[in-house]
């Protein structure tokens, strides 16, 4: 057995290189591949995790590790381990940043255990069977459950309309799975759509269901994961860091919604789960299924060129119809009316007989607050942010403008801070402002309303639902908190207040996005007895993205959208890597972005790697920072990110700057 003399070890610092320690004599037995240790960094002790062991060190004078965290045995086996150098690697991070991500918060700070002040309840739930599936479910179960049982790493794309049944097909492939002793994972995009999940699956399978979720109390979340840990718990649900979840031999990994941009990690390591989760069913020769009804351009790409497996469900559960949904084109509305409305004529009155028949109603808009600027009529003023470069947005209940990016706050103004003219002007609408004309237009309904202000205290994604789901609520408002997954059998009719707020963006996703809300939406309603209806505000009727969301037609969006990304080059015909620039002082930032592009010119071969930029970013100044970007383009991630570590290293003068590089970003 080879004598552990020195120890590499990686730190949750965003510092890529791996760090050697000496193993003290005494320690030697003790360390292991995949534990933790408490070791010196600089003056202070931190947490490390032991990556592997060298004969030699870097450096002459090598620190000795402290002591062992980890004594009974590694709290990383060696494929989590594997799996979280590659996303270090592929995703420009450093591995200790990658591990700590696959690490409840307790075990980042070092400890072995914690107690929860107070037990979790468990919630019980009516015990529910397995439905027979129809023709199409059978069809797509079958070569799912060939792949499980053969232990092979195929990736399934669940292409299925909403409605249509791909959860029970989750449900019987996890039951395959469990009979053959192997365990599951199953991520939902948004903490919203967890309690439904939890419901749908431990409902079926009790007690081993383990939850994962940002919402949990750490404790709560360190317990959960100890129970998958530990074997008693064999099914993982959750969000996107449940694709960590420690199970014994993995056999399949479920994302549904797959297309969702809430898979992708803000900050370093910058992950996508999905495409992790693909990594991971690798390593494990486990089964992944990738469910949507709007599925991302990119994995149906993989599909209909043969990476991954393509099934489809085309048939509503029951043959349903799917709902119909009617275009209103507000530039008509406005010069019929002669004024600026919320709700179109059209709306009106179907929210009208909707209570009437005693249905319930959804209102999508992709905006929260009340109004989304203040505007002066007389000079054009905006009142804006004082730390942020963007304007600010009214909120009703507090009677504040309110900064999204910085939570700044102000009372607005009775005059115009520049021209002193009191024809002051709250223009746009948010959420607030639709829950305040719904609540002027129809007295008699109750209505909720569910957005990141409404949803911000604990519990209160799982009290709005509740509530709507037992009727107590006739009219529910929301943002894309409200647009998928959930599943309302007496939802008659949906509302799309104004479909174009995504569309406006500047970005190459926008009409991906739209045509993916939209869909969305619509598939919320007649998911019951009675046929439902969709009504589609817009000020762009004839946009592609708009026209094949009226007929539900992804494969005549997907075909028109190929083109227009073969075109520019943008994904999935190559990777895009963004590289910001932040920082206080602008001068600053600019010459760092400046002199960052010139050396990325001077090493990258224009054949392979495309540089576009620098430039300021869309929103230039966030928090008193002033931001730049430039993208890179290329056929290869790693060797993209290798050309950024060393022109970064030769990049002078970083003090004051943050630098970040995010490799394929959802947004830009």
């Amino acid at each position: 057995m080879p004598v552990k003399e020195y120890a590499e070890i990686a730190v949750g610092l965003p510092v890529r290189k791996p760090f050697h320690y000496k193993v003290p004599q005494e320690l030697r037995d003790k360390v292991d591949v995949g534990k933790r240790v408490w070791v010196p960094f600089g003056n202070r002790r931190l947490v490390g995790y032991i990556t592997g062991f060298v004969d030699k060190a870097e450096v002459e004078e090598v620190k000795p590790i402290l002591s062992v965290i980890d004594e009974e045995g590694p709290l990383l086996d060696s494929r989590l381990l594997e799996l979280t150098k590659w996303i270090a690697d592929y995703y420009h991070s450093s591995w200790g940043e990658a591990i700590e991500a696959a690490v409840p918060g307790p075990l980042k700070k070092g400890k072995t255990k914690v107690s929860p002040r107070h037990p979790l309840p468990e919630d019980i739930y009516e015990p529910t069977r397995n439905f027979k599936p129809t023709t199409e479910q059978d069809a797509a179960l079958k070569p799912i459950l060939e792949s499980l049982s053969g232990r092979k790493d195929d990736v399934y794309l669940l292409h299925g309309i909403t409605g249509s049944g791909k959860t029970e097909i989750y449900l019987q492939a996890i039951e395959h799975a469990l009979k053959l002793g192997r365990s599951a994972i199953v991520l939902v995009p948004e903490i919203s759509l967890t309690p439904q999940a939890i419901e749908r699956f431990k409902s079926r399978y009790g007690a081993i269901v383990a939850v994962l979720h940002s919402r949990l109390l750490e404790s709560e979340r360190f317990l959960e994961w100890k129970k998958l840990k530990d074997g008693s718990a064999r099914i993982a649900v959750g969000a996107r860091s449940a694709i960590f979840a420690p199970l014994r031999d993995l056999g399949l990994i479920v994302i549904d919604e797959e297309h969702e941009t809430s898979y992708k990690q803000d900050d370093a390591p910058r992950y996508n789960a999905r495409d992790v989760a693909v990594m991971r069913a690798k390593l494990s020769e486990g089964t992944v299924i990738l469910g949507s009804a709007t599925p991302s351009i990119e994995s149906y790409y993989k599909a209909v060129s043969g990476e991954y497996k393509l099934l489809r469900l085309t048939e509503r559960i029951e043959k349903r119809k799917l709902p119909k949904v009617e275009i209103i084109d507000m530039r008509e509305e406005m010069l019929n009316t002669k004024q600026v409305s919320i709700f179109s004529r059209v709306l009106e009155h179907a929210i009208a007989d909707t209570l009437k028949r005693r249905g319930q109603i959804m209102l999508f808009l992709n905006r929260r607050g009340f109004s989304t600027f203040i505007n002066c009529k007389k000079c054009g003023y905006v009142v804006k942010c004082r730390y942020c470069n963007v304007s600010l947005t009214y909120h009703f209940d507090t009677k504040k403008l309110n900064c999204h990016y910085c939570n700044y706050q102000v009372s607005p103004p009775a005059a115009c801070p520049k021209c002193k003219s009191e024809d002051i002007r709250y223009f746009g609408i948010g959420t607030q402002k639709v829950e305040s004309e719904a609540a002027r237009l129809f007295p008699g309904a109750n209505i909720g309303r569910m957005d990141t202000d409404a949803t911000a205290k604990r519990g209160s994604h799982r009290q709005i639902l509740s509530d709507f789901r037992k009727h107590k609520l006739d009219v529910l408002i929301g943002t894309q908190m409200i647009a998928k997954g959930h599943d309302f059998p007496r939802v008659m009719l949906v509302g799309v207040v104004s479909a174009d707020t995504a569309l406006n963006l500047p970005d190459f996703r926008a009409s991906e996005r739209t045509f993916n809300l939209l869909t969305q939406v619509a598939g919320r309603a007649g998911r019951g007895s009675e046929p439902g209806k969709v009504i589609v505000q817009t000020y762009s009727p004839t946009h592609y993205a708009i026209e094949k969301s009226i007929t539900h037609d992804y494969v005549g969006f997907y075909d028109k959208e190929i083109e227009f990304r073969r075109e520019l080059n943008y994904p999935p015909f190559t990777h895009i890597i963004e590289i910001k620039l932040r920082g206080r002082n602008e001068e600053k930032v600019i010459k760092a972005a400046h002199d960052l592009a010139a050396d990325l010119n001077a090493v990258a071969d224009p054949k392979s790697v495309g540089i576009v930029g620098p430039a300021p970013e869309f929103i230039s100044k966030i928090k008193g920072q002033f931001r730049w970007t430039m993208l890179l383009k290329g056929e290869s991630p790693r060797d993209i990110c290798g050309l950024i570590d060393g022109s970064l290293g030769r990049l002078k003068g970083k003090s004051g700057l943050i630098i970040t590089v995010d490799v394929d970003p959802m947004g830009l």
